[in-house]
């Protein structure tokens, strides 16, 4: 594969091989491995995760497809992708249709934990691929925890989160999975629930429940620009790192100065403010105007009409609106620019489920 010329570091011009590998393959462990006293369950145990909105990377200039970090801050939505697994003697037998990605996370936790048997898997998904919900991630923390909770729970949630970020992968067209960007937003907020901020190297910085009984519609504006792949990979790693060397102080001085303080009382208004502020920041600035002004356009409509909250998800085109606004008042601002809730839902502040049979 051509190797790619990248921001990397601070600004220095750098080559990176974005090479694809067979699931199972560039394995990281993360020193987790031990001598676990493994109790398979002899029954099917689910674990249903929650999506995400990701509102913004702290600083792109801190991760790569093969370093996850960077920072950021996102939310939990009550939109779910579940993992359904049973233990058997060998093997592992998929039933979903992104294989890949369920096999190589599958070896990762079987090699750190020393689990020689087998996992009949089962996932279903919330559907909303490649949009800034956040189903891979979402899917392989529910992978996580259903085969570590289906074995006695040898691993920590804490230990689950780390593993995924460090493979965290995506499939591609032959079969095999590559690197993602990961700033570990994702499963931080859906592991707890709420508002998640994370730091450098998928460290959870702080957590707190967000909007507690509002409601939160997604709309998703018509776009030719794809969010996955070779131009998602050419955004992120160029322009955008350019954007955040010049505003990362800033947004991360945003979070720490007004972002906490606004959730520590639930003053939804001010969160809003502070999420339109960084819209325009950094590598925020880089993912919307991906798609065109029209993103810009369609979110200022929605700001002057008085909604409290309005964002987009990772790199889009996802619009998230937190609201106490009804489904009808907010479905006909969206009509005038000839929109539609795509969803409606709200947030979750309590995080991933577990049942066993």
């Amino acid at each position: 594969m051509a190797k790619m010329k990248i921001r990397g570091g601070d600004l220095d011009l750098v080559e990176y091989e974005f090479q694809p590998f067979l699931p199972g393959e560039c394995i990281h462990t993360l020193g987790f491995e031990g001598e676990y006293k493994l109790t398979p369950h002899s029954g099917r145990v689910t674990a249903t995760a929650p999506g995400r909105i990701h509102l913004t990377v702290l600083d792109m200039n801190r991760f790569a497809p093969n370093r996850p970090g960077g920072g950021g801050v996102g939310f939990a939505l009550q939109i779910y992708c579940s993992a359904t697994v049973r233990c058997i003697p060998a093997g592992l037998k998929i039933d979903y249709s992104r294989e890949p990605i369920i096999r190589h996370f599958a070896t990762v936790f079987c090699r750190t934990v020393g689990y020689e048997g087998g996992f009949e898997i089962a996932v279903k998904d919330h559907e909303k691929k490649h949009v800034g919900l956040g189903s891979t991630g979402s899917v392989l923390l529910a992978l996580g925890h259903a085969m570590n909770a289906a074995l006695g729970g040898p691993l920590s949630a804490e230990q689950i989160r780390l593993l995924l970020g460090h493979n965290y992968v995506e499939e591609t067209d032959d079969g095999r999975v590559v690197n993602g960007f990961e700033t570990g937003v994702g499963p931080a907020a859906a592991s707890y629930g709420g508002m998640a901020i994370t730091g450098d190297e998928l460290s959870l910085v702080y957590r707190h429940s967000f909007a507690e009984g509002k409601n939160v519609f997604v709309a998703i504006p018509p776009t030719t620009v794809s969010s996955a792949g070779r131009s998602e990979f050419d955004l992120l790693m160029n322009r955008a790192r350019n954007l955040d060397y010049q505003d990362r102080e800033l947004k991360a001085y945003l979070l720490l100065m007004d972002m906490i303080p606004a959730l520590e009382r639930s003053d939804l208004h001010k969160i809003g403010d502070i999420i339109w502020e960084i819209e325009f920041r950094g590598s925020k600035r880089a993912e919307v105007e991906h798609h065109g002004f029209e993103i810009y356009r369609y979110m200022s409509l929605l700001r002057e009409s008085g909604l409290e909250f309005v964002g987009m998800s990772s790199v889009g085109p996802s619009i998230a609106i937190v609201t106490e606004k009804s489904r009808e008042e907010v479905a006909d601002l969206l009509k005038k620019m000839g929109l539609e809730i795509a969803i409606e839902t709200k947030v979750d502040n309590q995080g991933l489920r577990l049942e066993c049979e």
